[in-house]
């Protein structure tokens, strides 16, 4: 039997009511829908329901909402005072401790309340929805719907199949997703679902390059805002959500996945972890913060020099890119080399070492430009080992000419901004590939979820998908890890000069 999610007297149950359980009461609630809280504690659902009602009402007062819209979320907001006053909901979503005992306990408890044909869905962010479903008798009626804190801003919701879903039951709750007006995505039960495993990238990147010692947090920060148009950086997000919460979530989807390079998690974030630094909430992770929240001396993201601006550089003329940036810097360019002034290369997944070394350039002379996205803004510049630092700050002078920060970092394939966007990139396509989710929603999902400025396969695109294959081969062959291994969704594409959302 087919549950008609659009008729008027559908009933959702919610069972807990922190922070998760609230809010989707909440969006429940201003959908029209009837929405019956339970919580284990006496008196929870109650006390969740004044907060939901006084947040409201606040809105109110601001001109968000109007009096009716409160009365209607007040009309909709029911009570349970026993697992026995869920029966005549419709569907249920869980938003309880995640812990996989005492789901499976919830769920038998709930099986043997509710209709044959409710639909039950648990919030779970890190736990199989097959292992929170496999004890029970209709196993095709669970589900996962995973939603964002705070769910009546977040609109995104992550509809989870697991193996025995059946087809009417995802179908209802992309259904039941758009009533509560957020923005369903179908992804598969696998660990991390799609935005948690998508976001590790971002992560366990940065903390790469912090571990070579290739840049520190703010440098790497800086770059993904200014030159990537990120909101946050990786470490400053980190530290947002909380060590406690992303290192054991980037263990979990490491081990999920059965030790796969591309989801390496850094002994440096065990470490913050261990030391009890837990960002913001602690007054310290990454950086440190004052009583408002506020970095304390983050440390500089960009150099200051006296150093003069170099007045002539040695230069591929064939780059536009390069040749348009020092054009308007006004230095002299020449094509070959005068014995004296500062090389300027800006190589594609490639350190400054290996261009050098291949283009037989002088390695300390010999200064590497990354190009990668607004470069009004922030341009990363590296050298080889042992390259002189005063040709290097004076072609950083120069480049300062344009009033673009300038970030310098040691020598590194790829820059920050080229293996950053690339990995992000070439997890997404991953994703696509075997069937998380589509290429489409992959997109959704880590915009919506993330407020990534772009999803990842269209960050492939930004890239140019081609040299994002190309930044991930030569970072495999360079380092010789296998975590820079291409998707084969990205190879494909690249060699067939595609973009990257094109399905199959």
């Amino acid at each position: 039997m087919t549950l008609d999610i659009n008729r008027p007297d559908l009933t959702v149950g919610v069972v807990g009511t922190g922070a998760m359980g609230r809010g989707i009461a909440q969006v429940t609630a201003q959908g029209g829908m009837k929405a019956i809280m339970f919580d284990a504690a006496p008196g929870g659902a109650a006390k969740a329901k004044a907060a939901i009602l006084e947040t409201l009402k606040g809105l109110v007062a601001k001109g968000r909402l109007t009096d009716a819209d409160l009365a209607k979320v007040d009309a909709n907001l029911g009570i349970a005072e026993s697992m026995a006053d869920l029966k005549p909901c419709h569907v249920v979503v869980e938003a309880v401790f995640e812990s996989l005992e005492v789901k499976q306990k919830l769920f038998g408890e709930l099986e043997a309340v509710l209709a044959p044909d409710a639909i039950l869905a648990s919030n779970t962010s890190s736990i199989r929805i097959a292992s929170i479903a496999r004890a029970l008798k209709n196993r095709d009626r669970v589900c996962g719907m995973h939603y964002f804190n705070p769910v009546p801003l977040m609109k995104l919701v992550e509809v989870i199949r697991a193996a025995d879903t059946s087809q009417a039951t995802v179908d209802a709750m992309v259904a039941l997703g758009k009533r509560q007006t957020r923005v369903p995505v179908v992804v598969g039960d696998t660990p991390g679902f799609l935005v948690n495993l998508g976001g590790t990238a971002i992560g366990t990147e940065g903390l790469r390059i912090y571990q070579e010692g290739r840049a520190s947090p703010s440098q790497v920060d800086a770059v993904m805002r200014d030159s990537c148009g990120f909101r946050m950086g990786p470490f400053e997000l980190m530290d947002l959500t909380g060590i406690d919460v992303n290192f054991p979530a980037r263990k979990i989807i490491y081990e999920g996945f059965f030790h796969d390079r591309r989801m390496t998690p850094s002994p440096y974030h065990e470490s913050l972890y261990a030391a009890g630094r837990l960002g913001r909430k602690t007054g310290g992770g990454w950086y440190s913060y004052d009583a408002k929240g506020a970095k304390v001396d983050p440390g500089a993201d960009h150099p200051t020099s006296t150093v003069p601006a170099t007045s002539v550089v040695i230069m591929d003329t064939h780059n536009k890119k390069l040749v348009g940036l020092i054009a308007s810097d006004g230095a002299k360019m020449l094509g070959a080399d005068d014995g004296k002034s500062p090389i300027l290369v800006a190589p594609i997944g490639k350190d400054c070492t290996t261009t050098a070394i291949e283009l037989g350039l002088d390695p300390k002379r010999t200064i590497a430009v990354d190009l990668t996205g607004d470069t009004a803004k922030r341009l990363t510049v590296m050298t080889a080992p042992g390259a002189d630092v005063g040709v290097r700050d004076a072609a950083v002078a120069l480049l300062a000419k344009s009033g673009a920060k300038i970030t310098v970092i040691k020598d590194s394939p790829g820059f920050i901004a080229q293996r950053m966007c690339a990995m992000i990139a070439n997890l997404g396509c991953e994703m696509a590939m075997i069937g998380i989710a589509s290429a489409a929603d992959v997109d959704t999902a880590m915009t919506l979820g993330l407020n990534y400025p772009r999803g990842p396969l269209a960050l492939a695109d930004w890239l140019g998908v081609k040299a994002c294959h190309e930044i991930l081969v030569q970072m495999q062959a360079i380092t010789g890890d296998d975590r820079y291994r291409p998707s084969q969704w990205l190879r494909r594409r690249a060699m067939l000069g595609m973009s990257a959302t094109t399905v199959e």
